[in-house]
C-alpha cells in the first residue's frame, strides 16, 4: 500500500516512520527544501526516543521516502495524510491555513480517487472545509473524480510516540463511506492483530474526541494542582490525597500528579482551541476556562515560593533550574513551565543556571528571542550549564521543572557542597521530604 504524509513535523514524521516499520510505502512531503534535504541525509529534526533509528532503517530499506512536491507522487498514492501545522491565532482558534492548502493541491492536482485523512488536532466542521476546498477545485478544472475525507486524530505521547502508534490502546477514524472505512482498516490492521481496536464514527465526532480528550487531561492536572495548593494551606499532603483518589477505579491514578503546570504543543493549544469553538456557537466551556487560569497560576507557583522564601530579595541571587522542555525525552520547549519561571526570575534580577539534557539547543533559541523582548538588555543573565553539577554551582537555589530521569538520584553531597543556599525546591514531587532534610535542605515540593 502507497500512501503519502504532508508535514515532517512531530506528527508526521512519526506517522510515517511507523507505517513504513509496517511495511507500508510511505513517502513524506513538506514545503521546507532544508528540512527534507536533512531527513533524506538522516538529520532528524525532532528529539523522540528510537525514531532516528527507524527512519535510518526505513530509508535503507526504500520504504520510507521525502520530497517537497506533492502534487508530483499524488496519483501514486491511495491515501493521503494531512498532518501540517494548525498554529494558533490571537483569539485561542486553530489557523486552518495549511490544512486547507493541502486539499486545495490535491483538488488541483488529483487524477484518480484520494483518501485525504486530516490527522492535525483541528476543529469540529473542518472537514466540510476541506470536502469543500477540493471539490471548489475539482469544479474550476471541470473535471468529476471521486474522493473521501476522513478524521484521524492523534493520540501521541512525546517520548512515548513509537509504542504508542505501534502498539495504540485506540484509533479513532471519522468516516462518511465504507471505501474510506476498507482503506482505513487494511491500512491499520497490522498494528492491531492481537486486538483489533479501530473506533469507527461521524466525522464531526472524531474531530470533537481529539479535543475533549485532551481537555479532559488538562482538566485532570489543573484539578490536583489547585488541590495540592489547598492541600498546603491545610496541611493536608496531596500524595496521600491522589493515592486515596486514584485507587477509585471510576477515577484511576493517571493524570493525577500535582506540579508546576502543564505545556507542550496540545494542551494548551487545544483547550483554547475548544473554549474558542464554544465561544463561536454561543456556549461557555466554564470548566476550561478555569483550567486554563488555574494552569496559568501553576506555572509561577515556584517563583512565588521563592519570592516568599528569600522575603522578596531575589535580585544577584543565583538561581539554578533543573530541566527546560515542558516534559521529560523531548526537546519540546512550547509552552513550557520553564519559560515563564525564567522570565519572572530575570525580571526579578536574579542570575539563572540552567541545564536540560536534551532542550538546550531548543532552549537558548526560544528563551533569548522572548526573553530579549521583555526585559530590555544586551545580555541576559542566563548561564546554560554542562551538566546538573555544573548548573548548581554557587546557587542560592535549586529548582526542578522537567523530571528527567537523571535528576532523580543525583549525588546530594555533591550538590550540597557546590550551592551556596540550601533551598530546594521540587515543582514536580519526586524527592523524600525527610531525606532531603537529613542532608541538610530546605526543601519544599507542591502540596
Amino acid at each position: 500500500m502507497n500512501i503519502a504524509i504532508v508535514g515532517t513535523g512531530y506528527v508526521g514524521l512519526v506517522s510515517g516512520t511507523c507505517f513504513a516499520e509496517m511495511g507500508v510505502d510511505v513517502t513524506c512531503v513538506d514545503i521546507d527544501k532544508q528540512k527534507i534535504d536533512n531527513l533524506i541525509k538522516g538529520i532528524i529534526p525532532i528529539y523522540e526516543p528510537g525514531l532516528e533509528d527507524m527512519v535510518l532503517r526505513n530509508v535503507k530499506a526504500e520504504r520510507l521516502h521525502f520530497t517537497t512536491q506533492l502534487k508530483e507522487i499524488l496519483n501514486d498514492v491511495q491515501v493521503v495524510f494531512s498532518a501540517v501545522g494548525t498554529p494558533q491565532d490571537a483569539d485561542g482558534s486553530a489557523d486552518l491555513t495549511y490544512v486547507l492548502e493541502v486539499a486545495r493541491t490535491i483538488g488541483q492536482n488529483m487524477q484518480q480517487y484520494v483518501l485525504l485523512v486530516t490527522k492535525s488536532t483541528v476543529p469540529v466542521g473542518t472537514a466540510t472545509l476541506v470536502k469543500q476546498t477540493i471539490q471548489s477545485e475539482l469544479d474550476k478544472r471541470g473535471i468529476a473524480i471521486g474522493f473521501d475525507v476522513a478524521s484521524n486524530p492523534e493520540f501521541l505521547k512525546e517520548g512515548d510516540a513509537i509504542k504508542d502508534f505501534m502498539s495504540p490502546d485506540r484509533v479513532v477514524v471519522g468516516v462518511e463511506s465504507e471505501k474510506a472505512k476498507e482503506l482505513i482498516t487494511k491500512l491499520y490492521r497490522p498494528f492491531l492483530l492481537n486486538n483489533f481496536r479501530v473506533i469507527f464514527m461521524d466525522i464531526l465526532s472524531a474531530e470533537m474526541t481529539k479535543y475533549a480528550a485532551n481537555a479532559m487531561l488538562a482538566t485532570r492536572i489543573s484539578f490536583m494542582n489547585d488541590i495540592a495548593n489547598l492541600c498546603e494551606l491545610v496541611g493536608a499532603d496531596v500524595n496521600m490525597v491522589r493515592k486515596g483518589i486514584g485507587t477509585d477505579q471510576r477515577i484511576g491514578g493517571k493524570f493525577l500528579y500535582a506540579g508546576c503546570g502543564y505545556g507542550g504543543s496540545c494542551f494548551p493549544k487545544d483547550v483554547k482551541a475548544l473554549i474558542q469553538t464554544a465561544d463561536q456557537n454561543g456556549y461557555e466551556l466554564k470548566v476550561l476556562k478555569a483550567v486554563e487560569e488555574v494552569n496559568a497560576y501553576q506555572k509561577q507557583v515556584l517563583f512565588h515560593k521563592l519570592q516568599k522564601y528569600f522575603n522578596g530579595a531575589l535580585a544577584n541571587k543565583t538561581i539554578t533550574i533543573w530541566g527546560l522542555s515542558f516534559k521529560p525525552n523531548t526537546d519540546d520547549m512550547r509552552e513550557a513551565p520553564s519559560i515563564v519561571l525564567i522570565e519572572k526570575l530575570l525580571q526579578a534580577g536574579c542570575n539563572v543556571r540552567a541545564f536540560d539534557p536534551v532542550a538546550m539547543p531548543e532552549a537558548k533559541k526560544i528563551i533569548h528571542s522572548k526573553m530579549s523582548k521583555l526585559i530590555q538588555t544586551d545580555k541576559l543573565n542566563i548561564f546554560f550549564a554542562n551538566d546538573i553539577y555544573d548548573a548548581v554551582l554557587d546557587s542560592d537555589a535549586l529548582l526542578l521543572v522537567t523530571e528527567w530521569k537523571e535528576f532523580r538520584m543525583p549525588s546530594w553531597g555533591v550538590v550540597k557542597k557546590s550551592m551556596k543556599g540550601t533551598l530546594v525546591l521540587d515543582g514536580r514531587n519526586i524527592y523524600d521530604k525527610n531525606e532531603m532534610k537529613e542532608i541538610g535542605f530546605e526543601y519544599e515540593s507542591i502540596g
